[in-house]
């Protein structure tokens, strides 16, 4: 026999209550929940400001090293080779800006802004010319360097990993390799400094402005090269 209507109707009715009681009690569940926070994320880079600055500490240039370190905290975390590839990939780029800037001021001088007094001496168009190129030659050494970093952070050492890592052996190759480009590009740094002088540019506005970054740079290539020496092996 069928049910009767009002009995079915009832039933639905019922159902639809249960229903609509389940729903909102999980709604409001939902709703009073806390919304997740990025306490993980905050821990990590919590640990990697307190990281940067115990490293930082080494360094000639300490405030500079946390100020242009700290925002690639969250990537380097505690690691040390990490921390130095990132200030070398920090120093490269100013190096790269610098040499385009020094480009930049022989394009709006011409070739010749200003001639060096005394017999012999080259101008300051010439010295200007060498900083272009040894700044540019100082930046790829510095990109070199962190290159070095870069596989010595993507494969961990035998000892550390157990069989089928690289040798503690690689591990001081590599890292001494990253301490001879980083040298050898604060020694081009130089070579740009010495050439302003020997011209007799460096009280020209121009001299001036290329001397300044040039002792910025070696600022932060510098930093890199203790970063680099701090690398435990």
């Amino acid at each position: 026999m069928a049910p009767h209507p009002r009995a079915l109707s009832t039933h639905h009715l019922v159902l639809l209550l249960t229903v609509a009681a389940v729903t909102t009690q999980a709604a409001t569940t939902d709703a009073a929940a806390p919304a997740p926070t990025p306490r993980a994320a905050e821990s990590r880079s919590s640990t990697g400001s307190s990281f940067l600055r115990a490293r930082c500490a080494t360094t000639q240039y300490q405030t500079l090293c946390y100020d242009s370190l700290l925002p690639y905290a969250s990537e380097f975390q505690t690691s040390h080779a990490r921390l130095a590839r990132a200030a070398a990939d920090v120093a490269a780029a100013h190096l790269r800006a610098l040499s385009t800037r020094v480009k930049g001021i022989l394009h709006r001088h011409g070739s010749e802004p200003a001639v060096g007094s005394g017999g012999g001496r080259p101008s300051e168009a010439a010295a200007l010319r060498d900083c272009t190129s040894t700044t540019s030659a100082a930046a790829n050494l510095v990109r070199q360097s962190s290159a070095e970093l870069d596989r010595l952070d993507a494969a961990p050492t035998a000892a550390a990993s157990g069989s089928g890592g690289r040798s503690s052996r690689e591990a001081r190759w590599e890292v001494s390799n990253a301490k001879t480009w980083l040298s050898a590009a604060m020694t081009d740094e130089g070579t740009c400094s010495d050439g302003l002088e020997e011209a007799g540019a460096t009280a020209s506005p121009a001299g001036k402005e290329v001397t300044a970054g040039v002792v910025s740079v070696k600022q932060y290539t510098s930093n890199a090269l203790a970063l680099v020496n701090g690398i435990p092996l």
